[in-house]
């Protein structure tokens, strides 16, 4: 009786494995549902909730309503200056955005839901790219090269206030080395370790930001518009890097490279293939690090293998991408946000 029982209950196991690998999604096309339009260049979203917060250029930010579609806007100013912000972040409780060039421009939620500047940085290097939390009270920023090093900006206090970290704490910087505020996506961190891509290397600290090393890419970086655009993490080891030239789109050689065991080492994928110039890649949740969409101007290309094949799926443009599910994702670009359904 044991014996039938077990047999039974393998069987019934192998059933049910089977039946799951038949139904492992692979995606065929993306349908694309405009939920904002307007005379904007959208390069910062963020899911919070059931809410897609984000920023652009004329000082514009606002959330969308996953639920209903309602959408808010409203415009930030500074004196007589409209910031264009690149960069968002939020916490449990907060959201924030982060502009780029001179004057730097950091604003979070305050009192009744206005904005409040909790950082301000002049100087004409000034020019921040990305920005995400580690947690609801430790967060970074980071910037082009000023006076010798990368800018890193960091907050202890849930973003009350953020410090710089001195050259003396950061690598040296690498003459002409900087970031692209493409998608908000220079920054992946995983618990407390954070991989910053520049437009030369990628910057790794296992710590929070309290120490930091070198990891090398085989990526091309030779011309000021050659480099990483976007850096995502799966997990503590599998890791994709994606970018190119915007300049000439249609290259894919030493474009894009792939690590599975934290970044001590990177290798190329699909060299030489789709997908060409992106300017932001993300893993699709729940795929054991398997799938990933990589889109930019250029359009959205998807793989279900670790980046060693690709799919065109659609010849849309957007800047960056940010996934709700396993199948649903919200994608934004120029004049406009979109819900992406992937089948």
């Amino acid at each position: 009786m044991q014996m039938r029982n077990l047999s039974f209950l393998l069987l019934f196991t192998l059933f049910i494995s089977c039946s799951q690998e038949e139904k492992k999604i692979q995606f065929a096309g993306v349908e694309v549902e405009t939920l904002f339009s307007d005379s904007l260049s959208i390069r910062a979203i963020e899911i919070m909730g059931n809410s897609l917060a984000f920023a652009a250029n004329k000082g514009t930010f606002g959330s969308i309503d996953l639920v209903s579609g309602k959408v808010r806007t409203n415009i930030q100013k500074y004196d007589s200056i409209l910031p264009e912000f690149r960069a968002v972040a939020n916490t449990a409780s907060d959201f924030f955005m982060l502009s780029v060039a001179n004057p730097a421009l950091l604003y979070k939620t305050g009192d009744e839901g206005a904005m409040e500047l909790v950082y301000k940085e002049e100087d004409d290097a000034v020019f921040y790219d990305a920005m995400t939390f580690w947690n609801d009270k430790e967060g970074i920023a980071v910037g082009d090269t000023m006076n010798g090093c990368i800018s890193i900006i960091i907050t202890r206090d849930g973003g009350l206030t953020w410090n710089k970290l001195p050259c003396s704490d950061v690598p040296d910087g690498i003459e002409g080395e900087g970031a692209f505020a493409a998608s908000n996506t220079n920054i992946s961190v995983v618990g407390d370790k954070t991989w910053i891509a520049t437009t030369k290397r990628i910057l790794f600290s296992p710590d929070k930001g309290r120490t930091w090393e070198i990891q090398q890419t085989p990526i091309l970086s030779k011309e000021a518009t050659e480099g990483i655009y976007s850096i995502a993490f799966y997990d503590e080891k599998i890791g994709v890097a994606i970018g190119g030239d915007y300049t000439k789109p249609e290259r894919n050689i030493s474009n894009k490279a792939i690590t599975t065991d934290g970044g001590s080492t990177w290798k190329l994928m699909a060299d030489g293939i789709l997908p060409n110039y992106r300017s932001c890649i993300q893993f699709v949740p729940g795929t054991d690090g398997n799938g990933m969409v990589a889109l930019g101007f250029t359009g959205i290309a998807y793989s279900s293998n670790q980046g060693e094949s690709w799919t065109q799926l659609s010849d849309e443009s957007f800047f960056t991408l940010r996934f709700q599910n396993d199948s649903i994702a919200y994608a934004a670009g120029r004049n406009r946000i979109a819900r992406l359904t992937f089948k």
